[in-house]
């Protein structure tokens, strides 16, 4: 069955009279391009948007919603909406303002029959659905509701009368995750509350990388800086270009005698950590993926600069056989694919825990705390792989 999406953009912003609430911005976009991108990345192979007039920034945001590959289409009516509707399509309906998150668009998506998201929550919800449960702002139902409606006069409400539709057919309710309250899931038409709730969905993006290190360090400065970043419209490119060069210049640093460089891989880190979050909100999970891949190279890179300076320094092997031991043991780890617990390390993590050894001249202890880390982790790793008898 094809997978369909249709989101609501009529409604005006709060604090913008004439400006239409799905063309405010939102993560460095339009809401209704987060909006698209969410619906795409569940994979939907059409999108409809339904609006009551059209503005040049709608028109912009619907132009560069389409260039994810996936063609969408303006309706101006259940009828319109119904006749450009594959009849054998299953929709997920987006509601008008609606902020959320890919797990929360995935989980409807997943839904082999009608359902519908609700909640207990007014301040996270639509109207009431009955007496204990209120729209949580996704629904999913095939195309023939939306063709059930589609004679109803014009005054007739879209988003209402649909989703009244979809509840007397007997959809399924499906609560609302705290969750996905905390990660900003909320209807939302105020150009500021917006902002903020943009905050919170970057911030639950952030969360995806599950170490200690990466959590309670590079997560908080990557938090601490998306906000900005979104602000100030800086491209992703810049911020991935900028982790490459800090990362690059703590190589070079370490390989030409000053280990202390170690500690100058840090801030790229941490700026690779903030664009990876940052691609994974505009969609481009090609470009967080590579940013999380050159997490890694980094890491390794300065481990190995460090263990060829050790050992040159003391004239023994030791330090390059340590630095070697904990890039294959991480390597090994990686592709064991297995379920990470929050306590195993990580390329961030040793390299967090090499620079201040190697700050403080130390660089063969920071080399042998992490090479035995790392060979922890990877037992451990090997061992949670293990079939339990």
């Amino acid at each position: 069955m094809m997978l369909a999406g249709l989101i609501f953009a009529t409604e005006d912003a709060g604090d913008k009279p004439g400006t239409l609430a799905a063309t405010l911005p939102f993560g460095g976009m339009t809401l209704l391009e987060y909006q698209a991108r969410l619906l795409v990345g569940a994979g939907a192979g059409q999108i409809l948007v339904a609006v009551t007039r059209v503005t040049p920034a709608l028109l912009g945001a619907v132009s560069r919603a389409a260039k994810r590959g996936v063609p969408v289409d303006i309706v101006r009516s259940a009828a319109e909406a119904s006749t450009k509707a594959h009849p054998l399509a299953s929709f997920v309906v987006l509601a008008d303002g609606l902020v959320t998150t890919d797990d929360v668009v995935d989980r409807i998506a997943s839904e082999g029959k009608d359902a519908i998201l609700v909640t207990q929550d007014p301040a996270a919800s639509l109207e009431r659905i009955d007496a204990s449960h209120c729209w949580a702002g996704i629904a999913r139902a095939p195309a023939q509701r939306i063709a059930d409606i589609a004679a109803f006069p014009p005054d007739y409400d879209f988003q209402s009368t649909l989703l009244r539709a979809i509840v007397q057919a007997g959809a399924e309710q499906v609560p609302l995750p705290g969750s996905a309250v905390r990660a900003g899931h909320g209807v939302e038409r105020d150009g500021g509350a917006l902002a903020s709730r943009s905050n919170a969905v970057l911030a639950a993006l952030t969360e995806r990388r599950t170490s200690w290190a990466d959590r309670h360090v590079f997560t908080r400065l990557a938090r601490l800086a998306l906000p900005k970043v979104v602000e100030k419209a800086v491209p992703g490119w810049l911020v991935m270009a900028g982790g490459v060069l800090f990362g690059a210049g703590a190589v070079a640093l370490v390989a030409l005698g000053w280990p202390w460089g170690a500690g100058v891989a840090l801030p790229g880190v941490a700026a690779l950590a903030t664009g990876a979050a940052l691609s994974a909100l505009r969609g481009e999970e090609k470009r967080a993926a590579a940013q999380e891949q050159l997490i890694g190279v980094i890491a390794a890179a300065v481990i190995l600069a460090l263990g060829i300076t050790e050992t040159r320094a003391d004239a023994t092997l030791d330090g390059l056989i340590l630095a070697l031991v904990t890039v294959a043991a991480t390597v090994i780890a990686e592709r064991s694919q297995a379920l990470v617990r929050r306590w195993w390390g990580s390329p961030a993590t040793y390299l967090l825990i090499a620079a201040p050894f190697a700050i403080a001249g130390r660089v063969s202890w920071g080399l042998a705390a992490v090479a035995v880390y790392a060979f922890v982790t990877l037992a451990a790793a090997v061992e949670s792989r293990r079939e339990k008898p």
